[in-house]
């Protein structure tokens, strides 16, 4: 081997050693680098639109619909004005609730819920009619008060560190409107729904009761507005939701970020088939499966009833939330395959370089259950009914791939 080439591949295993090599991680992503260690956000996918698995009616009378929680085992909502009831859903049904009033507290604006493991907090802090209001808030309910049917409610007020303008700016004409926030280990981080930017800024301030200083911490081009979140801090996960001026919704994945440095990690956007919906609120069961639900839309000859909606992201998050070591794949193709099963089906996603090549289903043990040819970029192969356990890809050339069936 030339001295030249020899000193270069010294070169990059001392940088590997010394896990120095920053890129995109993600195999998922259409620039993944093999030889990355650090992820460094760069990260850029190929555009996706999903349809969700299912779409049922939320009660007659939930039309504002615009934040969602997962807690004992149901989907949590509230309307976002007047109304100061929790519903508790069945998420099978949705039309199976039960109710908890707040007393006490007004609903001016109630625009998301989120939690940590002992307090739900709700946000009033909806601020698009003029930008202008002095009165954000967050009410902070005792978990064990609220399903005991005693609530015990505090309040957290707070303003935007670099808002100095409080003049009227007019309807849906401001960036200091929010819409989402999630809860951390200290903090509340706060994401605004950016009318005149289409961006997202991220505020940060404690989730103690009094007066606070809510602290710009970053912001990034989403490209949208952003109306609901749900956060899982020990994965290091967010889902966003979201529409387009044009009611387009969409998802937004945060992940694999370093503390609480929200966009610095992987940041995708998924669009969802489900024009002219008002998507609102979101939450999950497992970091797979989300619930997303959108307010009643009517305008003129249109009208679009409200509705939950149950979307599928086993096939883009599976990997990262629950990685499988049983089988070894090669390095230098781990990004050209992803599988992920679900509801009964195998969801498969691949490169181009896959396109048209023949693969087959076994499992531990080699038996072949079945097999096929790849022909699109992302689709779905009856699995049937089959025992919870690490079953395998094979494709044509090589590439093997482990998913669980659970």
């Amino acid at each position: 081997m030339p001295r030249f080439c020899f000193s270069i591949l010294l070169f990059l295993n001392g940088l590997l050693l010394r896990g120095q090599v920053s890129g995109c991680t993600d195999p998922l992503a259409l620039n993944f680098n093999v030889l990355a260690q650090q992820n460094d956000g760069s990260c850029v996918y190929a555009a996706v639109n999903l349809a969700p698995e299912q779409s049922v009616g939320l009660p007659t009378f939930l039309t504002e619909s615009s934040g969602l929680i997962w807690l004992e085992d149901q989907i949590w909502t509230h309307n976002d004005s007047q109304d100061t009831v929790l519903y508790a859903l069945n998420g099978m049904d949705p039309l199976d609730y039960e109710l908890y009033p707040l007393s006490g507290v007004a609903n001016n604006d109630w625009e998301e819920i989120s939690q940590d493991s002992q307090y739900v907090y709700i946000g009033d802090f909806g601020n698009n009619v003029n930008g202008n209001r002095t009165d954000l808030k967050v009410l902070r309910v005792e978990k064990s008060g609220l399903i005991s049917g005693f609530p015990v409610i505090d309040t957290l007020f707070f303003s935007y560190s670099d808002q100095v303008d409080f003049s009227g700016s007019g309807s849906n004409n401001t960036d200091f409107d929010c819409e989402a926030f999630v809860i951390g280990s200290d903090r509340i981080y706060l994401f605004t729904k950016q009318w005149v930017s289409k961006g997202c800024s991220v505020y940060s301030l404690l989730k103690t009761p009094g007066q606070h200083l809510a602290v710009l911490e970053a912001s990034f081009p989403v490209e949208g507005l952003i109306t609901g979140a749900t956060y899982w801090e020990e994965k290091r996960l967010v889902v966003f939701c979201g529409y387009s001026p044009l009611l387009q919704p969409f998802l937004y994945l945060l992940y694999d970020f370093e503390e609480e440095r929200f966009f610095e990690g992987n940041k995708r956007k998924i669009g969802l088939s489900l024009p002219f919906h008002q998507v609102e609120g979101i939450c999950t069961r497992d970091g797979l499966v989300y619930y997303a639900s959108n307010e009643r839309f009517n305008q003129s000859i249109l009208t679009v009833p409200q509705k939950l909606h149950t979307v599928d992201l086993g096939i883009f998050l599976n990997s990262y939330l629950y990685p499988i070591s049983a089988v070894k794949e090669p390095d230098e193709e781990e990004g050209l395959l992803q599988v992920y099963f679900s509801l009964g089906k195998l969801r498969i996603t691949l490169s181009e370089q896959l396109m048209g090549r023949r693969f087959e289903v076994m499992d531990l043990q080699g038996k072949v259950i079945g097999g096929g040819i790849l022909q699109e970029l992302y689709m779905e192969w009856d699995f049937g009914v089959r025992p919870p356990g690490v079953y395998v890809i094979k494709v044509e050339g090589g590439l093997n791939k482990a998913f669980m069936v659970r």
